[in-house]
């Protein structure tokens, strides 16, 4: 079981690639397929600069406070570049963009016939997992099959780098890259890894799970039996950390994921709450008097989001968000990402 993914040839993954890419109307350029040099900020290729304030403190921290040596930082950090693609990336995410252009290329024929492969192929890991941590077999595998394509594609950028560069150079998310540069370099320690040689998403994601550092050391789970939290090799870890998230962050088994309110909003407390994101909660009562809508019960009658995606044709699909929608959003802070994996589970499951 463990490693256990559908492989395609390679010519038969370049076309099917650059065929998802035309149909969501982005070039390989703007989804990061392009290597920095061709269009990189000015930053790009600059050394790290090991003698700041910023480095000095951060490599005392590995020296003092991990264990790490001093010479062995200084051979991983030395030679070290800012990555200007990262940077044109943090600015150019693919969920900004609209929802029918977001969803169409990950609900493919091809993820959803892989998906449906895999979910037969590990059904009995998936009973463990269902029973252990709650939540859906067909959400785990569509969140699988989303972030690294059911473990085929698990990033093309060495996550060191990237990370490094974020911290030097992206001054508005330098001190959670710190972080996650100090929880990247224990989690090398602990799975013997070269930090130099992994490679992730430009956000220094990594694995099959594509979990960021700390969120690997927070939720990755040994489900294999191996003493090991392997997410870059093993499948039960891959899909048992990906239930564990779900679960720390309010998943339920069972509860509803979504309700349909329409292609309109009636009443200007639904409107306001569509354009406050996460904020923008009202109670299940409110939205059916508001909207003339009946409402399955939320557990413990907590509230409901209004989430507004973009259609081809113009004009909005309207959704109330439940709990269990607002826990995928914790793994991705995108109400489009957080639909797309939901459309995909549900047609993972409609054999």
């Amino acid at each position: 079981m463990k490693g256990e993914v559908v492989r395609y040839p390679a010519l038969f993954c370049l076309v099917l690639g650059l065929t998802m890419l035309l149909w969501s109307g982005v070039s390989p350029a703007a989804a990061g397929e392009l290597p920095a040099e061709v269009a990189a900020p000015a930053a790009d290729g600059r050394p790290l600069e090991l003698d700041s304030a910023a480095y000095r403190e951060l490599l005392r921290e590995l020296v003092d406070e991990h264990g790490f040596r001093q010479a062995q930082l200084e051979q991983w950090f030395g030679g070290v570049t800012i990555q200007g693609r990262v940077l044109e990336l943090m600015d150019a995410q693919w969920e900004a963009r609209p929802y029918h252009r977001y969803a169409a290329p990950l609900h493919a024929w091809w993820n959803v016939g892989n998906g449906r492969v895999l979910l037969k192929r590990h059904a009995g890991l998936l009973d463990r997992i269902e029973e252990e941590f709650g939540v859906e077999r067909e959400i785990v595998v569509a969140i699988w099959g989303l972030e690294s394509n059911y473990g085929g594609q698990s990033g093309s950028f060495r996550i060191f780098r990237t990370m490094n560069t974020i911290f030097a150079a992206y001054p508005r998310r330098s001190e959670f890259y710190r972080r996650q540069l100090i929880d990247f370099l224990l989690i090398c320690r602990e799975l013997e890894l070269d930090p130099r040689t992994v490679r992730g998403s430009y956000g220094g994601a990594f694995g099959q799970a594509q979990f960021i550092p700390s969120s690997y050391r927070a939720y990755a789970v040994d489900f294999d039996g191996s003493g090991r939290r392997d997410i870059i090799n093993s499948v039960p870890d891959v899909l048992a950390s990906i239930a564990n998230y779900l679960r720390h962050f309010g998943w339920r088994y069972g509860e509803p994921w979504y309700a349909e309110l329409g292609p309109q909003l009636h009443d200007p407390r639904l409107t306001e709450a569509a354009g406050a994101g996460r904020r923008g909660v009202l109670p299940r009562p409110v939205i059916e008097q508001a909207q003339g809508v009946e409402l399955p019960p939320s557990h413990d009658n907590r509230p409901l989001r209004i989430v507004a995606l973009e259609q081809a044709g113009g004009g909005h699909r309207y959704l109330a968000a439940y709990p269990n929608f607002q826990a995928i959003t914790h793994w991705n802070n995108s109400f489009r990402y957080a639909m797309a994996v939901i459309e995909l589970a549900e047609k993972l499951g409609a054999e």
